[in-house]
């Protein structure tokens, strides 16, 4: 297990924007890394109440042990975005903040037989959610090339994904891509070793969000969190890819400035107002020392808002 799993990414920056009201509901969306979770509740009064999500089987688990010290602590195995059903079944109508943070842990990556990583070789799986039907293997051997071209340029923004996905199908013709070491020399192949690595970042980022259909979801749960909120209530994201960041961005402004009258009226005739107050003018990222302690929080950017 990598010590990074223990190291909650921008922890006094989520603390500050997410707290509100110490004695409110608060919800984690994706509590398995545990570690900003007991940050939050150490900041917590114990009549607060503490709701954790995490579609990830094994990282509830380790969060339910974890966390086992605080009486006002419930989790859930369930996505972010089935927020409204968790609610309903604790008969909560509103909550005061909600946090995600995004993306794959540092837990899923270190283990292998998940399928995440490229470091290591291991079976092509990819979810999170080991009850879902789609894995990464079945993408790679169903679909046709260019639904794989089409795949790794949006989701991986990788601009040789015809040449990738071309020798995909090549090789699949004559065997099944099962494993993630044929997936990196398919990769090495395509690019050169030189370019692989990065590739093999772009291309697997590619496969891991369509697989769990990572940004759907996270739409969906920024939506649900958001009607959530009480007035005055918080929400924070961390995201770890400008995919994410840029959809997060995107919804936060959307709720900022409602207005969709065209630029030229002298004043707004749609009467659209303002739901979301922006806290974070600019993404909040890591500082040089925090990413010399952990690696993971070169990449991050925090942004929260409160609503109207």
């Amino acid at each position: 297990m990598s010590d990074n799993y223990h190291i909650p990414v921008l922890a006094e920056a989520v603390r500050r924007y997410l707290i509100a009201d110490k004695k409110g509901i608060y919800v984690d969306g994706t509590v398995g890394g545990w570690g900003h979770a007991k940050l939050l509740l150490k900041d917590l009064d114990r009549e607060a109440v503490f709701i954790g999500l995490d579609q990830d089987g094994d990282a509830l688990e380790f969060a339910t042990k974890t966390l086992a010290d605080f009486p006002n602590v419930y989790l859930y195995r369930a996505n972010f975005a089935d927020l409204h059903s968790v609610l309903d079944e604790r008969d909560i109508t509103s909550i005061h903040g909600a946090f995600l943070d995004l993306g794959v842990s540092s837990r899923q990556i270190d283990n292998a037989a998940r399928g995440f990583s490229f470091m290591q070789d291991a079976p092509l799986d990819m979810r999170m959610n080991r009850d879902s039907e789609i894995s990464a293997v079945d993408i790679l051997n169903e679909w046709s090339q260019e639904q794989l071209a089409d795949l790794f340029y949006r989701f991986g923004e990788e601009r040789r994904s015809r040449r990738i996905a071309a020798r995909v199908v090549r090789v699949r013709s004559s065997q099944p891509v099962l494993r993630t070491g044929q997936l990196r020399e398919i990769i090495e192949r395509s690019v050169g070793k030189q370019a692989a690595l990065k590739t093999c970042a772009r291309v697997f980022q590619a496969l891991r969000i369509e697989v769990n259909q990572e940004l759907r979801r996270l739409e969906e749960g920024l939506h649900a969190a958001f009607d959530a909120l009480l007035p005055g209530g918080r929400i924070v994201v961390l995201s770890y890819h400008s995919l994410e960041d840029r959809r997060t961005k995107e919804f936060f402004r959307s709720k900022a400035d409602p207005c969709h009258c065209p630029p030229e009226l002298p004043q707004c005739i749609c009467g659209k107002k303002p739901q979301l107050k922006i806290l974070t003018r600019r993404a909040v990222k890591a500082s040089e020392q925090e990413i010399a302690i952990n690696s993971r929080a070169r990449s991050v950017r925090l942004r929260a808002g409160e609503k109207l």
